[in-house]
Parts: structure tokens; C-alpha cells; sequence
């Protein structure tokens, strides 16, 4: 297919094309200044360490810029603030896109018809730094995910650590649509018989050990990252994601949430509400979130959420 070609498709599918070129560029950015053993950390949190490494900022200006250059209306919302367009290097521009995800996948009828207004794109450029600053770097994951109409529909993760065991190749990139699909992974369930949990490994406190405690777990997986959590879902790793706290946003959810869901599995706030992805909307999810794999009873989980952590979150919105 060729670049005019792919021009005429439908905008959410050449948005995931593009998004598919973008965050391949970004997981080499993020290997490139690993290696270098100068991550130029800053930390930007006031109570709590928040550390922000100069992989975040150049892998957001690429993702955002190169976004904003092929469409221009396009909502952009990124987890490092506000970017001034014009002083983006012009080698972080990815223009590039996917033509074998056009070629290979047809657009849902539902989605045909969306324009620029429609969607809002929430880019967490590194998902998972503090796990990138401590060595952790499986646990990094880049996440785009697209919003239409306040419902996340498509996602982006890309794992720049995952070496391919049949190939060497550093890196892959997992999407989903609803209505469409996954692809990038091996699909597994988790195991029958035993229930395994993940949960964060570094944002923890009393209300989220308290509610890991009360679910019962036969396992629990500590580890970095949202994106990474979900793709412990995904590959039958674990079979739900617990975080009962305000700690995440919604760039964290958005993607993860919309391929989670294109699997057949759910990821809501700890209430079974799910989360809002419009334009004007707050950032933080203030009700934590509770996500379950394909095939898992998602209403059996939020039965064993405590009431004191309902209580909780409930005086945090």
C-alpha cells in the first residue's frame, strides 16, 4: 500500500498506523539513552519522589510532534505537559506509518465515520520511570491510547525491552481496537484453579495492602508500570490488576484500557465505573483501578473490594 493510498483510509486506522511507527521510534529512543548511562533524571514530584528522565521528555516531544504534524486538529494530551510545537527537533518528527496494519486490518463500521473533534490521544511517553531509573527496564512500556467521544477504543503498548527469543530483535508493539481486535502478543489464559494478582511494586500504602489482603490472591505480582500489569492480563500471567489508590492517570489507563477490553477482558476504577477520556477531563484517577483478564468474573473481584477502601477513595473524589 502505498503512502497516498493509506491516506484514504479511515482516520482511527491510520492514527493506529501512525501510532504503531511512532512508539517503535520512541522504545529505540529509550534504549539509545539507556545505554549511555546518563538517564538525566529530574524529579518533578513535591511529596513523593517523581522522577523524569530525558527518555520521557524527547520520547513525548516525538510522540506528540509527530502526531500533531499528521493531524493537525488532533487532541493531544501527554503525561509530561504541554509541548511548544515549534521547538520540537525536526529529527524527533516520525513520518512514517504502517501500511501493513492498513493492509491487513478493515476498520469497524462504527469507527468509519470519526473526525479530528471526535478524539482525544493520551501519550504516556514512559510508562513505568521509576522502574527505568531502579533497572527494572521490563517493566517500561510506551502507551498511546486514542478516546472517542470520552470512551477509550484504541491502545498502543510498546515494550522496548522485550528481546524477541527467536529472532533477537529488541522490542514489540501490542494494539488493540474494539470491534477489531489485539495482535502482538501470544494470547494465553491464566491458569485455572489459583487466582495471581499484580499490583504496583513502588506506590503502595496501608488501603492498597489492605485490599490485596482482603482479595484473597493465591499469588501476588509486584511490578512496575501500568502497561505492564495489563500485559500480565493479557498473556495469562495474572488474572486481575488491583490498585486501590489514586496513583495512576488517565494516560496510564487509556490504552491499557481499550486493549484489555478488545480481548474480552474490563479494567474499571475500583467501583466498576469506567473511566472518562475527554478533552476537559481530570487527569488523576482519583478510585484506583481494578482490571481483570479475559474470562474472569469481574463483578466477583469488586464483592471483595473492603468497604473501608470504598470509604477511602470515596472522601478522595
Amino acid at each position: 500500500m502505498s503512502i497516498r493510498m493509506a491516506a484514504s483510509a479511515p482516520l482511527i486506522m491510520r492514527i493506529m498506523a501512525s501510532s504503531l511507527s511512532i512508539a517503535d521510534r520512541a522504545g529505540e529512543v529509550i534504549r539509545d539513552i539507556l545505554s549511555t548511562g546518563d538517564l538525566n533524571v529530574v524529579d518533578k514530584g513535591q511529596k513523593i519522589y517523581d522522577p523524569q528522565t530525558e527518555a520521557d521528555r524527547k520520547c513525548q516531544q516525538m510522540i506528540i510532534g509527530s502526531l500533531s504534524k499528521q493531524y493537525k486538529n488532533l487532541k493531544i494530551i501527554g503525561e509530561e505537559g504541554a509541548e511548544d510545537l515549534s521547538k520540537i527537533p525536526p529529527e524527533l518528527i516520525v513520518d512514517q506509518i504502517d501500511t501493513k496494519f492498513l493492509e491487513q486490518y478493515k476498520c469497524p463500521e462504527s469507527f468509519k465515520d470519526i473526525s479530528e473533534d471526535d478524539l482525544v490521544v493520551w501519550v504516556d511517553p514512559l510508562d513505568g520511570t521509576n522502574e527505568y531509573v531502579a533497572g527494572f527496564i521490563e517493566n517500561v512500556t510506551v502507551l498511546i491510547g486514542i478516546a472517542f467521544r470520552d470512551t477509550s477504543i484504541a491502545g498502543i503498548i510498546h515494550q522496548p525491552f522485550f528481546k524477541c527469543a527467536t529472532t533477537n530483535k529488541m522490542g514489540r508493539t501490542i494494539w488493540g481496537l474494539k470491534e477489531l481486535g489485539t495482535s502482538g502478543y501470544v494470547k494465553k489464559s491464566p491458569p485455572e484453579n489459583k487466582l495471581i494478582l499484580t499490583t504496583t511494586r513502588s506506590h503502595s500504602n496501608d488501603i492498597v495492602n489492605a485490599t490485596i489482603e482482603a482479595i484473597k490472591a493465591d499469588e501476588v505480582l509486584k511490578v512496575g508500570g501500568c502497561g505492564f500489569k495489563v500485559l500480565q492480563l493479557l498473556e495469562g500471567k495474572a488474572h486481575c490488576y488491583v490498585f486501590a489508590s489514586a496513583g495512576c492517570k488517565r494516560w496510564d489507563t487509556s490504552a491499557c484500557e481499550a486493549i484489555l477490553e478488545a480481548d474480552g477482558g474490563i479494567l474499571t476504577d475500583i467501583f466498576g465505573k469506567h473511566y472518562s477520556y475527554g478533552p476537559n477531563i481530570e487527569h488523576l484517577n482519583r478510585t484506583g483501578v481494578l482490571a481483570t483478564a479475559k474470562g474472569i468474573d469481574h463483578e466477583s473481584l469488586l464483592e471483595r473490594i473492603p468497604a473501608a477502601t470504598r470509604e477511602y477513595l470515596m472522601k478522595k473524589k
